[in-house]
């Protein structure tokens, strides 16, 4: 299982030894945004090192910064302060070779499953008997075979979602940034997409960051779950999650470490919570 890393609790020296083998690396950042004249932070003092093949899950507050910490690694946002470094090299503008999912699958509804996972392919210029091969292979990928004449509307929400999965791998990306991806989908197949991303993450070697508001969705995904406290955002827990690569999402719910983890990050979560509910005991 890859190593958690806590680059906020580890000694300094320590730190620097697990930068030099980490895929992502955020150092001292912090990402402020001007509002009709006024700067408001977003984040603030984020120390982090992710290694490849690594499932990142992150948690905390709505506007929190976890959105903000997606965008800086794709490139979309340029830090205020500090250093995002991907693959030893600071990042400077769109991160290529990272893919972004986000809550909406933003397929294009005039064309059918094979023409939207075509698109990346497209802009790349794959030739065209290369592309049809390599559209199979994914349509295979995320169980889609006997759908790829079907357009989006014609599509169940979870196979909507396969679609946009296979969209996002299609030009092999990385790096799989994903922003509550799931989060419009029912309990089940919200579990199914949850089984697929970690089977092909482990058989694709993907390293994942996966933004979530469910606690049991971060557990049942994460190696290490990041939590952050409200704005200015920043990470104030690493919580190593030690359910193993090959978990069973679908049987984690009889796992009694499953719930303790659960148990704990609501813990963390909400101190003053448990602060209030322990006097009202008293």
């Amino acid at each position: 299982m890859p190593v958690a890393l806590k680059a906020i609790t580890t000694p300094a020296g320590a730190e620097r030894d697990e930068r030099a083998s980490a895929l992502i690396q955020f150092i001292g950042v912090s990402k402020s945004f001007t509002v009709k004249g006024v700067a408001k932070q977003a984040s603030h003092s984020i120390n982090l090192s992710i290694e490849k093949g690594e499932v990142v899950t992150v948690v905390g507050p709505s506007g929190c910064g976890k959105s903000t910490l997606l965008n800086m690694v794709a490139g979309l946002f340029a830090p205020t302060e500090g250093q995002v470094v991907y693959n030893g090299k600071a990042v400077c503008g769109v991160n290529g070779r990272t893919g972004y999912m986000t809550q909406s699958d933003h397929l294009l509804p005039w064309r059918d499953v094979v023409g939207n996972i075509a698109v990346p392919l497209e802009i790349q210029g794959m030739p065209k008997v290369q592309r049809r091969e390599r559209i199979q292979e994914l349509i295979k990928l995320v169980g889609l075979e006997g759908f790829e004449k079907s357009y989006p509307s014609q599509l169940s929400g979870g196979m909507r979602k396969r679609a946009a999965l296979a969209r996002l791998l299609a030009y092999d990306p990385e790096t799989l940034l994903m922003d509550e991806p799931f989060a419009a989908l029912d309990a089940q197949l919200r579990m199914r997409m949850q089984t697929e991303l970690i089977r092909l993450s482990r058989r694709l070697n993907k390293t994942v960051i996966f933004v979530t508001h469910d606690l049991d969705e971060a557990v049942a995904l994460g190696d290490r779950c990041l939590i952050f406290a409200g704005r200015p955002g920043t990470i104030v827990k690493d919580v190593p999650i030690p359910l193993g690569e090959e978990r069973n999402i679908l049987q984690l719910r009889k796992d009694p470490r499953y719930h303790q983890l659960c148990g704990d990050l609501w813990d963390f979560m909400t101190p003053s919570l448990n602060d209030a509910a322990e006097g009202n005991r008293a």
